[in-house]
């Protein structure tokens, strides 16, 4: 795949430059899907700029989502008709906006979407990710019929976790390309 054929998907105010997201971006060129805004992210906003960059790609593509970015790729898969244009999705430490210090902050994305994707789709789960409890990340590999893979404790695998390139994500999405 080229590198624009590869979506990735921040989360909630976006991707620092330490982030394994960002890092990615830098080294090897895939697409950031820009919002609007990542302070105040509004469910129908983002949903409505992935289906712009889906629609502007003639390829098939891979998305890569964190935190948020997860439940986007869920939300926009449940209302898209053009599903078929993504291979599959790489989905790294969903945010759960139902927790009850998120669900102020982030009321559109309330109740999460839980159907199944159209595409195959590779959870990544921490074990003591702040955002989301592991548990919680199952049900949503379970819902989404994502294949769930335990990260072990690297908390929400972003820039806090120390994680640089993320070798170990790198290794799961060339998976993903060459499947």
């Amino acid at each position: 795949m080229k590198p624009e054929q590869i979506l990735i998907l921040p989360g909630w105010q976006s991707s620092g430059p330490a982030h394994w997201q960002s890092l990615w971006r830098e080294r090897l060129g895939y697409q950031w899907v820009e919002q609007h805004d990542w302070m105040r992210p509004l469910r129908g906003d983002w949903i409505a700029r992935l289906e712009d960059v889906v629609l502007a790609s003639e390829a098939p593509l891979l998305l890569v989502a964190h935190s948020l970015g997860c439940h986007l790729v869920a939300a926009w898969a449940a209302h898209s008709r053009n599903s078929g244009r993504v291979k599959g999705a790489l989905l790294v430490a969903p945010g759960d906006a139902e927790r009850d210090e998120l669900r102020p902050l982030l009321p559109s994305w309330c109740p999460p979407v839980l159907q199944p994707l159209p595409f195959p789709g590779v959870l990544v789960a921490s074990s003591n990710d702040p955002y989301c409890s592991f548990e919680r990340a199952c049900r949503f590999a379970k819902a989404w019929g994502a294949e769930l893979f335990d990260a072990g404790a690297l908390g929400h695998i972003n820039a806090d976790s120390g994680l640089g390139y993320w070798p170990q994500g790198q290794g799961l999405l060339q998976a993903m390309i060459d499947s």
